[in-house]
């Protein structure tokens, strides 16, 4: 039988409701979320499910990690399909409030990141992290889970959280899901929506490059790096943003001698969408022949 989430709009709503039951023994698991959600989301919520008795979903476009010019007036609200993707993953609680209550409609202390957010996602969209490190931070603060889901498609994000996890003595353990995939490969992502059938069709060459980089990790970063520019070059209406191979704790590109593990990040627009991805790799340096 599918239950309807309790809707809490107020951080006192979602408190009265969830002390009870903490004060019953039950282990709270967070999935916040900019709502739009799709099987990705979903996926979230079923690994929540596994770690907790209650499942806690945030839904909240944030404004403060939305730069001039980006899509917020545009980002998909799907209030009435989300509430029911979530009744089916068998949330016990949406927390749903709106920017009067996350923000107080007043000037806030914020996050910043530092240099986790100089570049990348961090450098394309200036400000982006500290906004989405300050709204964290707040809905962790207002919802205080005992552990936190989130997917690994956003990378730099997850490795943001947990560093500001660390750093500022969070008590929410960090887990990580893989990345949910579309049956082409694209990565499932809420802005998929904006594309129309033409633009969805070039995007596949990301989850492509993603293959081909794995494909040739064996012959090292030059031989990673030239698949991928080579799959892009299939398809010259996708814009890139960047292909960096990155250390997955730092985010600071490794070398042509680097052995071992390795994130492929890549950013990419399909018309008007904006789209990343990414995929870990286990880099082998190429063998050097010694002259004798």
């Amino acid at each position: 039988m599918i239950t309807d989430p309790f809707i809490a709009r107020t951080v006192r709503e979602l408190r009265m409701h969830l002390e009870p039951l903490r004060e019953n023994g039950a282990k709270v698991a967070f999935v916040p979320t900019m709502g739009a959600l799709h099987a990705g989301h979903q996926a979230l919520m079923a690994r929540a499910a596994e770690l907790a008795d209650i499942c806690v979903v945030s839904i909240f476009v944030n404004p403060t990690q939305f730069g001039a010019g980006e899509d917020f007036a545009k980002y998909p609200r799907t209030w009435e399909s989300d509430l029911a993707l979530c009744a089916q993953a068998g949330v016990a609680v949406i927390f749903a409030p709106n920017e009067e209550v996350v923000y107080g409609g007043k000037k806030q202390v914020s996050v910043k990141v530092g240099s986790l957010a100089d570049a990348f996602e961090g450098a394309d969209r200036p400000g982006h992290f500290d906004g989405v490190a300050t709204v964290v931070a707040k809905l962790f603060n207002m919802v205080q889970p005992d552990v936190a889901i989130f997917g690994e498609k956003d990378a730099q994000q997850l490795a943001i959280v947990r560093a500001m996890v660390r750093s500022l003595d969070f008590t929410v353990a960090i887990e990580s899901l893989a990345t949910v995939r579309e049956s082409d490969g694209l990565a499932m992502s809420s802005r998929n929506r904006y594309l129309s059938d033409s633009e969805r069709s070039s995007a596949r060459v990301i989850p492509q490059s993603l293959e081909a980089a794995k494909a040739n990790a064996d012959r090292g970063l030059r031989a990673v790096v030239a698949a991928v520019h080579a799959e892009f070059e299939t398809e010259p209406t996708v814009g890139v943003s960047y292909i960096a191979v990155v250390d997955p704790q730092t985010f600071v590109e490794v070398g042509a001698d680097h052995h071992g593990e390795a994130l492929l990040l890549i950013a990419a627009s399909v018309g008007s969408t904006r789209l990343i991805d990414n995929t870990l790799l286990d880099l082998h340096a190429p063998a050097v022949t010694v002259m004798t």
